[in-house]
């Protein structure tokens, strides 16, 4: 088993290091809060000559994605980080990388989209490109950003698709915390040497990139791509895997936390997950068998496998840091919802919108929904759709 030095980061200096460990041939960006950091400290370690990293600081979001999937075509490693307005700069070229099988790396970091103008916090700029075509990965912790990171490498050279790995917005960008870093020589054997199938530069094997494509064969090339993000999640598992096996830690589509024999649960992703153990833990102790499941894949959505996961709940909480904007729930419960009726499950399912625009969610938040939870086991009515902390 490999060996890790123990040290103290914050989730956007580890999110770095993994970059740098990693040492890709091209990184573009334009800085943003509170993502900035990420590539700012990639920069040092390339004017330090600690990687070979080609660095483009370019003039937008859009002309950093846009450089990406240049360099990425033309058959280099390429990584990236942004965040809210920026990905929401990105879009357009979000589609074209996804369409093109390109494994680019995104670090994200998750931030409320404008207006009114607001720097922290919530899932709205992931949510807006969920239907981008690009695998997404969420991180509790500095740890896991960290290990999802180097994950994320090779699962996008894998399955020939492009990678976000989100953080929340300085709740972990910016906390520091102990998180075990591994051992450079480590990295770099487990990511391998990238050897793209093929690429622009290839002089042997010319290729066309990004051509046009109308009636005849555009429905099948997209087809395509949406069986790629259909497989890929086979591919997040493999490389889950073989990280375990060498490091001795272990993820996968989603993390179950005392669900085995609980009654109710927790749907929650990101750094929420950490303050709903913490409560039920304590709800645990006065009687409530209540657990968690923390979503790592959003996409492709693993729905077979949270709904195998979740069947024996009686009552399912979902709590979404993002709306849908529809009137409906929000987007991670929409998602379980379906999954459940495709499993044919009839479940007591309640919404919770929280945190929008970096809006604390605190213990006793928590707690009031495990209330709400121990009031459907009862058989009393509460509201399918709840907008947590907001005031009158």
């Amino acid at each position: 088993m490999a060996k890790a030095n123990v040290i103290a980061r914050t989730g956007n200096e580890a999110m770095a290091e993994a970059m740098r460990q990693i040492n890709p041939d091209v990184v573009a960006a334009y800085p943003i809060t509170p993502a900035t950091e990420i590539v700012q400290i990639f920069a040092s370690f390339v004017a330090d000559g600690l990687v070979d990293t080609e660095f483009v600081p370019v003039e937008s979001e859009h002309s950093a994605m846009s450089a990406c999937i240049g360099a990425s075509a033309a058959g280099g490693r390429t990584m990236t980080g942004t965040s809210s307005q920026g990905l929401a700069l990105m879009a357009e070229m979000l589609y074209i990388a996804s369409g093109l099988r390109l494994p680019i790396v995104l670090a994200d970091v998750n931030r409320a989209l404008s207006s009114p103008i607001n720097i922290h916090c919530d899932h709205s700029d992931t949510m807006m490109v969920k239907e981008a075509g690009w695998i997404q990965i969420f991180s509790e912790n500095s740890q896991e950003a960290y290990d999802n990171m180097i994950q994320a490498i090779k699962i996008a050279e894998t399955a020939k698709l492009p990678v976000i790995v989100t953080t929340d917005g300085f709740i972990i960008s910016h906390g520091m915390e102990r998180i075990e870093i591994l051992d450079d020589a480590d990295v770099k054997k487990f990511v391998g040497v990238y050897k793209p199938e093929n690429y622009l530069l290839n002089l042997e094997r010319p290729i066309t990139v990004g051509a046009l494509d109308l009636q005849d064969y555009y429905f099948e090339h997209r087809r395509q791509a949406i069986e790629a993000i259909r497989n890929s999640k086979s591919v997040v598992l493999d490389v889950a895997k073989d990280y375990a096996a060498k490091f001795g830690k272990s993820y996968g589509l989603f993390e179950k936390y005392k669900l085995d024999d609980a009654e109710c649960a927790i749907v929650a992703m990101g750094s929420t997950a950490g303050t709903a153990k913490v409560t039920i833990d304590t709800l645990r102790e006065k009687g409530l068998k209540v657990g968690l499941l923390k979503p790592r894949l959003f996409r492709p959505f693993p729905k077979e496998e949270i709904a195998d996961a979740l069947q024996g709940m009686k009552a399912i909480a979902v709590m979404d840091r993002s709306d849908s904007m529809n009137g409906q729930e929000g987007p991670v419960c929409l998602e379980v919802k379906a999954a459940l009726f495709d499993k044919g499950l009839n479940k007591a399912v309640i919404n919770y919108i929280y945190g929008l625009g970096g809006r604390e969610i605190r213990l006793e938040d928590i707690e009031s929904v495990c209330n709400d939870l121990s009031s459907c086991l009862k058989g009393k009515a509460v509201n399918k759709i709840n907008y947590l902390g907001v005031r009158d």
